[in-house]
């Protein structure tokens, strides 16, 4: 079975052009030497960084150590599929039929273009020509027998045997060519390591030993695996992955609206935007689908963008997405290195969607009431965005740390770390009943024994003495202290020499309890069990 000429369209270092084009990248040379890591490896890296011997699959320590300018940036897959999407639209308009593999690598039928363009290598070169248009003048096409050689025609030198070079970027196998032109490559390009490492010890060490083979014998020795190799090897168009197969075109559902005259009120922006925020549900809606997580991007009039991502706890409609803009449109009005007379350009992606028959209310919904919500909102709307509010616990040792104010309409299951998991691990946190009173601010607090001597915490992390009297504040309670739990230590960042707090629970005769805090010598009052 004779493979299909396929058109590849590479991108070398494609996760590095990815974090030059994401925003957090500001300021960010391109010829500066980077790399991108993942498990302490190089995931890729830069022509800068290549220059000073950093390579793909190096430890981060030793490329550190090739390149001590070498600054590491950590690889995040979203951001290459999420700006590499632009490229692949761009090529659907210029050859319909685009296979996405992997951010930065397409594949198409070589066929129609050339029909189109007048031959294989005037489809190429408008390939390139629109890759130089989207900013990647460093793209390469290749186009040969099947997926798998085009591809390997692409990542090779043009003055590889067996390739046609007719212009910058562009690499080209002839039909019936392809076999010849991988037979020198190592069989490790074919398949994964394992079987690469079985055959090169048995002396398979080149695709073009592993093509002699007959076909009927590799199955039965190396298996699906090792067939997959072997077709590869020889060009064939058999297979699982040799043919080009086009993804489904996909729907636009990102909305954007550009104004004549900037403008700089939160409001106004608002209101111009109700109709764009209609259109944008509108979409998602016959789509049959709801947006959780949105993008909200706005650009002033001096070309400098605002980009924030809003959650919500439900779906968005239309007003909760207006009312987004409104917000962002406030802060970022009161930003002090804001410059440009107002807002030209404003533009609202979905981020997260789901299925909008997840979404609809259950025979007994545990939604909160609409009523609630609408008022709510409407309170919050004239507020801002932190006016109305809920509270949620987070991860923290102190009381007050682990209060968490979440804005209305805002989701309240964000992204957690190891810092803000309210599960912990929180060496020296209180486990067990907490205070039902917790003081925003600590109260100072003395503890003190029977002859009126403060209790102090000594080297054993114990207490000097038996504590007899409490006083919070300016108040000395009468009633003596009947019990008291072994004071224990909350230890945070002692590699920077922070000192250690001890903290222990007090009751008083009365049946009064306190949580107190012991930090550098005094005592507060976190707490107050009523």
């Amino acid at each position: 079975m004779t493979a299909e000429r396929t058109l590849i369209f590479w991108v070398p270092d494609w996760p590095v052009h990815a974090l030059l084009r994401d925003d957090a990248a500001d300021g960010l040379s391109p010829d500066a030497p980077l790399a991108l890591i993942a498990n302490r490896i190089v995931i890729a890296c830069s022509a800068a960084a290549r220059m000073e011997g950093v390579r793909t699959g190096l430890r981060e320590r030793e490329a550190q150590t090739r390149c001590p300018e070498l600054a590491v940036y950590p690889h995040a897959p979203e951001t290459d599929a999420r700006r590499f999407a632009p490229i692949v639209a761009a090529l659907e308009q210029l050859v319909p039929g685009v296979e996405l593999v992997r951010p930065g690598l397409c594949a198409m039928r070589a066929r129609g273009p050339a029909r189109y363009y007048g031959g294989e290598a005037p489809a190429g070169a408008a390939v390139l020509r629109l890759a130089a248009e989207l900013g990647l003048p460093d793209a390469r096409v290749g186009i040969a027998d099947g997926r798998f050689t085009a591809e390997q025609v692409a990542r090779s030198a043009s003055t590889d045997p067996g390739i046609t070079a007719p212009g910058e970027g562009l690499r080209i196998v002839e039909p019936g060519a392809s076999p010849a032109f991988l037979s020198p490559l190592p069989v490790s390009r074919a398949t994964d390591a394992g079987l690469a490492e079985t055959l090169q010890g048995l002396g398979i060490r080149t695709l073009g030993a592993l093509a002699a083979l007959p076909e009927d014998a590799v199955r039965q020795r190396f298996g699906p695996l090792g067939l997959t190799a072997h077709r590869r090897a020889t060009a064939s168009g058999a297979g699982h992955g040799a043919e080009v197969r086009p993804r489904e075109p996909v729907r636009e559902l990102a909305v954007d609206l550009t104004f004549e005259t900037p403008l700089d009120a939160a409001d106004q922006l608002a209101f111009a935007c109700s109709a764009l925020a209609e259109r944008f549900i509108g979409g998602l809606t016959e789509e049959r689908l709801v947006c959780t997580v949105l993008r909200v991007e706005l650009t002033d009039d001096i070309g400098v963008h605002h980009e924030r991502e809003w959650a919500h706890p439900r779906h968005f409609t239309a007003a909760d997405t207006v009312g987004r803009i409104r917000w962002q449109a406030a802060s970022a009005a009161t930003e002090t290195d804001r410059g440009g007379a107002g807002v030209v350009r404003v533009r609202i992606t979905p981020v997260h969607t789901d299925r909008i028959a997840a979404h609809e209310p259950a025979l007994w919904s545990t939604e909160p009431d609409e009523r609630v919500h609408h008022h709510l909102s409407r309170a919050q709307s004239r507020l801002g965005h932190t006016g109305v509010g809920t509270v949620a616990l987070a991860g923290g040792r102190l009381l007050a740390d682990r209060q968490r104010f979440v804005p209305w309409s805002t989701a309240r299951v964000e992204r957690t770390s190891a810092r803000t998991s309210a599960s912990g691990p929180w060496p020296g946190a209180l486990v067990g009943p907490v205070p039902s009173r917790v003081f925003p601010t600590p109260l100072p607090a003395a503890l003190l024994d029977a002859t009126g001597a403060p209790v102090e915490i000594d080297a054993d992390d114990l207490l000097t003495t038996d504590p007899a009297q409490l006083r919070v504040a300016t108040t000395a309670f009468e009633a003596a202290v009947a019990g008291w739990s072994p004071p224990w230590a909350v230890r945070e960042r002692w590699w920077e020499g922070a000192p250690a707090r001890f903290r222990i629970q007090v009751q008083l005769a009365d049946g009064d309890a306190w949580l107190l805090l012991c930090e550098a010598g005094e005592w507060l009052a976190e707490g107050r069990y009523d």
